[in-house]
């Protein structure tokens, strides 16, 4: 089962390491704003696959709120952001 957690760890990682990469390359804003939201995604299932591993449910209530948070967040910027040839 050690495997298991280890190939998701892995897993995790790569994905945070692809998606700061984007945020730090990303040509214009909105490419940054949807690897920050993958981010946040990514640590979401972080976050649940330590709950899964630790045997531990005191976290999903921080996962869920995370959740919340995150869409509100990503919506608000999305609606109001200004566009990139307008500066």
């Amino acid at each position: 089962m050690n495997v298991v957690w280890t190939i998701a760890a892995v897993l995790l990682l790569a994905a945070s390491i692809l998606t700061t990469a984007r945020m730090l390359i990303g040509p214009d804003t909105l490419d940054r704003l949807v690897a920050l939201d993958t981010a946040v995604a990514v640590s979401m299932c972080s976050l649940a696959v330590w709950a899964a591993y630790s045997m531990d449910s005191t976290v999903v209530p921080g996962i869920v709120a995370l959740a919340l948070l995150s869409f509100v967040g990503t919506v608000a910027v999305a609606r109001f952001r200004v566009r990139d040839n307008e500066v």
